[in-house]
């Protein structure tokens, strides 16, 4: 795999339209949606004289621009699993916080009655 044809690839990938769609129009509302694109690449050269590259992207949906009568709003994508992961992550400190604290008290009630 030619290093020169993976760079030129990656070029094109990671270029404005990928992060600023095609804007989506409606009697007088212009939509633009809008992404948040990450990218890496790298090569390296094994025996002889084989070499290999590769290139990812990472997109994900950051939200939309509303154009209304020449008025711009910003509106964020909502992305449910980071908000249930995140949850999760509250409920499991909870628990792991105040289980030593329930059976501190559930032992000083037991000793006193």
């Amino acid at each position: 795999m030619d290093p020169q044809a993976i760079i030129t690839g990656a070029q094109d990938a990671l270029t404005v339209r990928r992060v600023f769609g095609d804007p989506i129009q409606t009697d007088s509302i212009t939509i633009i949606p809008v992404a948040s694109i990450a990218g890496g690449g790298g090569g390296g050269r094994g025996e002889g004289a084989e070499r290999g590259a590769g290139f990812g992207i990472k997109a994900r949906p950051a939200g939309v621009y509303v154009i209304r009568d020449g008025d711009a709003r910003w509106r964020p994508a909502v992305d449910v699993n980071r908000i249930v992961l995140g949850g999760q992550l509250v409920a499991i400190t909870a628990l792991i916080t105040l289980r030593p604290i329930l059976m501190r008290w559930l032992g000083s009630r037991s000793a006193a009655g």
